[in-house]
């Protein structure tokens, strides 16, 4: 048993290497063919940054089955099953798609439809739901067209699932690694614990979502160098989608019966396993929470379902309050809580501990939530080694004149020290740094980061 983990966390770690030392010099091409657009009225961000980031978790991607196909323990998932090809044809597909919008900005029906054909080459070459587990009924086996379009739906909905909650520093790629992470867990146990080699291709493809997700992070993490764009996060809700589809729809439950006598007592005894699985919706709960918000929101109001705005929830942490680091820890906390203990829940149903544990878990986050200006404040002699917003006095503990306060005439400190308090936890020092120079097109995610003019009057308009 100990082999196969270190099979995984072999594919998953060349996975993550590859996707974080092609970002650099995918960043780099970002620049050059000016995908990185003009910030907009709903961004969040006060820097112009590129975009395309999806190229790098596409090698990742790449990598990761290469290598997961010379290795002893996983080969076989490639030679029994043709799922792995699967998941490269539609994976391809929705990149190339994710790509041109990044660069181009296509029509959103016109994402939806290439959405929409990648998930059918998947069902085509075999990736496709088969049955479901009915509690009280037991397996029903579904028609084609059924599981062809249980499929498509799956697929599309967790796609844009993904690419609603993409809109903080680190936020998509934090969620969804922390998704496949309990995703990799329930499909391990699976395959190893109860033998089914059909959970094999289900548990590859989380380790190479984890691996695609954490490469990214370090290059994404706030303040971010490069977004994954839509070809990121379409790739990674694909992704995440196959491994659901693979898992639920192709085990047979009845290989799990737990010697109850019949598969229907077995199915429903097992409600709580498949109940995540059926629908990934239970695992990624935050962005699909806030892709059907966006909806009913924009329908409301008499816009298109596919209008953005400033309405998702991340957006809403920030006017509560929430400094931008917070609300993505509170994002991955509410992430974290639903996944594993949808699959802690699935593993001790009997245990009536394990709700208990949710439900506290579930209070502290919600004291969490009502306490978004409290700031934690350094002792005075760690000043010097914490970041000046953490500091005792604020920005006058600091001792050493900013590049603004040596540049500005005098008489402007004053209205500059209020600017600056106004700006409040998320107020960080920029150097202007004319595009073009050394420091801008830097290749890894350690170093000097770009610094753009600061842009904090943005035209709505635009």
């Amino acid at each position: 048993m100990g082999q196969p983990v270190r099979d995984y966390l072999l594919t998953l770690c060349v996975t993550a290497a590859v996707t974080y030392l092609l970002t650099g010099p995918v960043r780099k091409f970002a620049i050059a063919v000016g995908a990185m657009p003009a910030i907009r009225a709903r961004d969040v961000h006060r820097e112009p940054t590129p975009r395309l980031g999806g190229i790098a978790m596409f090698g990742g991607l790449c990598a990761g089955l290469i290598v997961a196909d010379h290795l002893f323990n996983l080969k076989g998932v490639f030679e029994l099953s043709n799922e792995p090809r699967a998941l490269l044809s539609g994976a391809a597909l929705i990149w190339l798609i994710g790509v041109l919008d990044d660069k181009f900005e296509i029509d959103a029906l016109i994402k939806l439809g290439g959405q929409m054909i990648a998930a059918a080459v998947m069902v085509i070459q075999g990736l496709t739901i088969l049955w479901l587990p009915i509690p009280g009924v037991g397996t029903v086996a579904l028609t084609q067209w059924q599981g062809t379009l249980l499929t498509v739906a799956l697929v599309v909905i967790t796609i844009n699932a993904v690419n609603f909650v993409d809109g903080l520093d680190g936020l998509a790629a934090g969620m969804v690694c922390i998704a496949s992470a309990a995703f990799f867990l329930y499909a391990y146990r699976l395959w190893m614990g109860y033998g089914i080699e059909a959970a094999a291709p289900a548990t590859l493809f989380a380790a190479i979502l984890m691996g695609m997700c954490l490469g990214f992070m370090p290059h994404n993490m706030h303040p971010a160098r490069i977004f994954m764009g839509d070809s990121g996060s379409m790739l990674i809700g694909l992704v995440l989608a196959a491994g659901a589809i693979s898992i639920t729809g192709q085990v047979d439950p009845d290989l799990m019966k737990i010697f109850e006598g019949s598969e229907r007592e077995a199915t429903h005894a097992l409600l709580p396993v498949f109940i995540p699985l059926v629908l990934p919706l239970t695992i990624i709960a935050i962005p699909a929470a806030d892709l059907v918000l966006a909806i009913v929101r924009r329908t409301w109001n008499g816009q298109s379902p596919f209008a953005a705005d400033r309405g998702h929830l991340h957006h809403r942490l920030l006017e509560i309050g929430h400094s931008h680091s917070r609300a993505v820890l509170i994002m991955y906390f509410w992430s974290a809580l639903i996944a594993f203990g949808a699959v802690g829940y699935s593993v001790h149903s009997a245990s009536s501990w394990i709700v208990f544990v949710i439900i506290a878990a579930s209070a502290v986050g919600l004291v969490l939530l009502l306490m978004p200006r409290f700031t934690p404040r350094a002792p005075h002699w760690a000043n010097r080694f914490v970041p000046p917003r953490y500091r005792h006095g604020g920005a006058e503990a600091d001792p050493t004149p900013s590049y603004e306060e040596k540049s500005a005439p005098a008489g402007a400190g004053v209205q500059q020290g209020s600017a600056d308090a106004r700006m409040g936890e998320e107020a960080e020092e920029r150097a202007p740094v004319a595009v073009g120079v050394s420091g801008v097109n830097g290749a890894t995610a350690i170093g000097t980061r770009s610094r753009f003019p600061d842009r904090r009057s943005i035209d709505s308009s635009r």
